[in-house]
């Protein structure tokens, strides 16, 4: 299994409610992805963050394979997501590995 990890802040600027609107925004989208992409095992998007966190949403996610994590960071619906997540975040953090 492939575990994919990515954390992210909002950008500064963004006001609460903004913040609030783009988290939703986010895990709806990337959470549609799992059953567009075969291979994903898992995929969540979590937005309730602890106060003791210094990211705002962060993803995790398992794919059967390395091959399965490749098709889905070219997945047209993955990109489309992408697209809007670098426009509302910043200081992404990312982390793969095999287990």
């Amino acid at each position: 299994m492939v575990k994919h990890i990515v954390l992210w802040n909002f950008k500064e600027e963004m006001t609460d409610a903004e913040k609030k609107e783009a988290a939703i925004r986010m895990k709806s989208e990337l959470e549609a992805i799992k059953d567009q992409v075969p291979g994903t095992v898992s995929l969540r998007v979590v937005t309730d963050k602890l106060d003791s966190s210094n990211k705002d949403v962060g993803l995790i996610s398992v794919f059967e394979t390395e091959e399965a994590l490749k098709a889905y960071q070219v997945h047209p619906a993955h990109v489309a997501a992408g697209t809007f997540i670098k426009s509302v975040t910043t200081g992404r953090t990312c982390l793969d590995y095999e287990e």
